[in-house]
């Protein structure tokens, strides 16, 4: 059976109720070569910050790394405080999407979905909110974003996560680029999935309704900034 080495520390006393205000990654590492963004470095352990100025710390061991270009600070359990978003690989199944958050003053994982299945396979996070306006949180990403091209979303609920839909045909990352392109807007209709078609011709809007996802083209991509122009509700 696959064991998987976490190891929990603190820094600092124990205090009253507190929320997470920053996180980052630490501990850098060449254990796992992939390089899909741009280098072999990946990270060992994930650092957050709460607002009593207390920095609590998980670290992985051996099989697991954090691959990702930068911890996320997303509301997934609705309660108006964030909670901490990562991107990590095993050596032999690769990516999966973790949710971190606080559990009795401790850094605990409070979801996560599966692994991918297999080494080198990745994943990059679009965003958290109520996609669909059930009153739930989901979170979306683009499974294998160079392959399978695939947007799936994920709803939360207290005993995890839920997948709830998937569409082909999407992506936002290309092999070597150090940022995932896209991500989430609201520009008064609810919230759009903003991403890239897989020929990377145009600019995509994912919305989830009650007849799923369904997604249609805003503009010509052009690189980089003309998704963030898409971001801002033009």
């Amino acid at each position: 059976m696959r064991t998987l080495a976490l190891v929990l520390c603190c820094l600092g006393s124990a205090a009253g109720a507190q929320t997470i205000t920053d996180a980052s990654y630490s501990g850098p590492t060449d254990r796992y070569p992939h390089g899909v963004l741009g280098d072999d470095i990946e990270y060992t352990q994930l650092d957050v910050t709460l607002s009593d100025g207390r920095v609590l710390s998980a670290s992985y061991e051996a099989t697991l790394v954090f691959e990702d270009v930068a911890p996320r600070l997303w509301d997934v359990t609705g309660d108006g405080a964030p909670e901490v978003v990562t991107v990590e690989s095993h050596e032999a199944e690769g990516g999966r999407l973790v949710i971190w958050g606080l559990e009795n003053g401790q850094l605990r994982q409070i979801a996560r979905t599966p692994f991918i299945g297999t080494r080198f396979r990745w994943l990059a996070p679009i965003g958290a909110a109520d996609l669909d306006g059930d009153g739930q949180i989901e979170v979306a990403y683009i499974d294998r974003p160079h392959l399978a091209k695939t947007l799936r979303v994920w709803r939360y609920t207290p005993d995890g996560f839920n997948e709830v839909a998937t569409l082909p045909g999407l992506t936002n990352h290309r092999i070597g680029e150090d940022y995932i392109t896209g991500g989430l807007r609201d520009c008064g209709q609810g919230p759009e999935m903003i991403v890239a078609d897989a020929s990377w011709r145009n600019i995509m809007s994912v919305t989830f309704g009650a007849g799923g996802l369904e997604a249609e083209p805003i503009g010509r991509f052009e690189g980089r900034a003309s998704v963030d122009v898409e971001l801002t509700c033009p």
